[in-house]
């Protein structure tokens, strides 16, 4: 056998769906074997493993073990003359594997292999070609002076800047994430060092290959996709202990005694250092829009108390206190900042809606507590409306104009629904489009580009793909969903490189995939458009459920002699009623094959979508969705929305 692929998961169930999607496709002319080593994950991936892998080895713990710990237990057993280390997070391109076994083949000095390595946005990861954290290396990266210095063979030698990303180079380190190792080597130098259980054994191991005898080279002549590479916290504490923890052990391990201490002194330094860095930004941050809105607020009331001063206190031979200016005015502001907070207004995507109402809710506090204040401490109520008035002009115009400074307005300007397109044939486009749209992605869907060109009058289509890079300024799309289906992985990361400067995010859709996933979705479901599970089979969902059947059929009978004139058939609307009463119909059920633990529905779930019409298959999907995620709401707005056929 040539090649055995070993990816070890971790609750990351529709990375690995993808992932391995596109290693069967990279095999396909090649002998190999696949094994996942699942670490104990709660998110559905043994169960998605059986039902679309069976061909998969799976070995699956009982607990966490590591990373290092689960790749040995794969390749211990593994038959192929190379093993690949893969991470679940990736997408290989289709002819990645035999490209990467022939360099292989024809340079018998390759212990190990690496590949370019792009994130979700098609940007390099500089972490594809790497040199050994030795001391002096470790301190140019932690303190900067790699990136001040990035063609310095001197200060660039952590990420070898100096090197160029397009050519073949012998480097030092290789990432876990793409290693394609010989099985002889290993059997030589031993496999990985299980004292790691996260980060640094990938550095141990390429190390322990050189001093073997071999080299690691970097081959940048097929590319994958790796979206931890972009998305990985590395400001933060866990994280930076982690890494730091890992590079001490790579010292006590391969460092003489006197270095190691020298390298301990200096990771423990770079932790505190890169740590309160990481706490500094992230209050800086925190605090960035709070001080704008203060600062412009206290401007406005200034003038306006000043105003109100000299022309109306004036004239009654009255004026404000030298402590209004200086204690008061700031105490309304940090009121109205405050109620900002707490309806969380300051929480990204910032949203208008909740920024106004934490204005209100601090203007009437401020007037509550002005009403109990002695006669002395009344200023002017007129000022504090006046005042309230000012600053929902003036949060509102700060938000408006750094959302459209802001790169990534949205974040800010309170428009966090995004502009989004499909690539790929019109029915499976159509088919992602649907499925989305049953989702509860706040996406406004511009239309489908095609790969052909053709044209549909039933099809939202909005242009070819070879005038994508017009089409996004021109329907101001913000969002590419690629169709897996129809799209290589090679073309994929082909546009995600040609649409870099215009900041789209990308995302793929793979084949008969019920998620659609992208640049950041590994650590944030927001931008993930994933089918969820919240089962109806849940005996506490079914109660619910029974208990909105009664309770809206109770509404709807008090409220009979008006509701029944928005009901098409009117005498079953009535029979409905009591068949829901008695437990024999519920007011939303499946429409193709209704479980036995769900009543027949009056409604089905794709009533919601009135002003679409879809294929049967859309309709099956639209009830596995609705039985493996209901919410009482759903029920709701199916009968708002279906409400004239409510006598069915």
């Amino acid at each position: 056998m040539k090649l055995s692929v070993v990816i070890v998961n971790y609750n990351v169930e529709h990375f690995l769906e993808q992932a391995l999607n596109s290693v069967f496709k990279a095999l396909r002319n090649v002998e190999g074997e696949v094994f996942v080593v699942d670490n104990n994950s709660a998110d559905g991936s043994l169960a998605m493993l059986e039902a679309k892998f069976p061909q998969v080895h799976v070995i699956a713990n009982k607990e966490n073990v590591g990373f290092a710990k689960a790749n040995n237990q794969a390749i211990r057993i593994s038959q192929g003359e190379y093993v690949l280390l893969l991470n679940p997070d990736t997408v290989v391109e289709e002819d990645t594997f035999e490209k990467c076994i022939r360099f292989m083949d024809e340079t018998p000095d390759a212990g190990g292999l690496g590949v370019k390595m792009v994130n979700g946005k098609g940007e390099f990861l500089p972490e594809s070609k790497r040199g050994i954290p030795l001391p002096s290396v470790a301190f140019y990266k932690l303190f900067g002076l790699s990136k001040l210095f990035p063609n310095s063979h001197k200060f660039g030698s952590y990420h070898l800047t100096y090197l160029s990303n397009d050519e073949i180079h012998s480097v030092e380190v290789l990432a876990g994430a793409f290693m394609m190792l010989r099985k002889s080597v290993l059997d030589q130098i031993g496999l990985l060092d299980e004292d790691y259980f996260m980060y640094g054994e990938d550095i141990d191991l390429s190390y322990r290959i050189l001093k073997g005898g071999y080299k690691n080279y970097y081959f940048p002549e097929t590319r994958i996709i790796h979206y931890k590479g972009e998305s990985t916290k590395t400001g933060s504490l866990n994280y930076v202990h982690v890494f730091y923890k890992a590079m001490q052990i790579f010292a006590k391990k391969h460092f003489s005694q006197k270095n190691a201490k020298l390298y301990n002194v200096l990771i423990n330094c770079a932790i505190w250092f890169r740590a309160s860095l990481a706490a500094l930004k992230r209050i800086a941050c925190a605090l960035f829009l709070p001080f704008i809105d203060f600062i412009f607020i206290y401007a406005g009331m200034f003038l306006l108390s000043r105003y109100w001063d000299l022309n109306i206190l004036a004239a009654r031979n009255s004026s404000f206190p030298k402590h209004y200016y200086l204690l008061i005015i700031p105490i309304y502001i940090l009121v109205w900042l405050v109620s900002i907070a707490c309806c969380k207004g300051y929480r990204k995507p910032i949203r208008l809606s909740k920024v106004n109402k934490g204005i209100l809710i601090g203007t009437v506090a401020i007037l509550l507590v002005y009403a109990l204040l002695p006669e002395t401490l009344r200023f002017s109520r007129a000022v504090v409306l006046l005042g309230s008035m000012w600053t929902v002009i003036i949060v509102n115009l700060i938000r408006y104009i750094i959302g459209k400074l802001h790169r990534n307005g949205s974040a800010f300007a309170g428009q966090d629904r995004r502009r989004m397109a499909v690539v790929g044939a019109p029915d499976e486009a159509k088919r992602v489009l649907d499925m989305m749209r049953m989702t509860e992605s706040k996406c406004e869907f511009a239309g489908i580009v095609t790969l052909e060109k053709q044209t549909d009058a039933e099809a939202p289509y909005i242009g070819h793909i070879e005038h994508v890079a017009d089409l996004i300024p021109l329907y101001h799309l913000n969002e590419i969903v690629f169709c897996a289906r129809d799209l290589t992985s090679e073309q994929i990361i082909d546009w995600m490189g040609k649409l870099q400067s215009f900041q789209v995010e990308y995302k793929i859709a793979p084949e008969n995939g019920m998620a659609i996933i992208g640049s950041n979705s590994i650590f944030s479901t927001e931008d993930m458009y994933a089918i969820p599970v919240h089962s109806i089979v849940q005996k506490e969902n079914r109660i619910r459920k029974r208990l909105f059947d009664v309770c809206s059929a109770l509404v709807l009978l008090l409220l009979l002699p008006l509701d029944i004139w928005f009901v098409r058939e009117k005498g079953g609307f009535v029979r409905n009623i009591f068949q829901v009463l008695a437990g024999k119909k519920s007011w939303v059920g499946c429409q193709l094959q209704n479980p036995k633990y769900l009543r027949p529905g009056v409604l089905h779930p794709v009533d919601a979508f009135s002003n679409h019409t879809f294929s049967e298959e859309m309709i099956a999907l639209a009830d596995s969705l609705y039985t493996r995620d209901y919410k009482v709401k759903v029920d709701l707005m199916t009968m708002l929305k279906g409400f004239r056929w409510l006598g069915r």
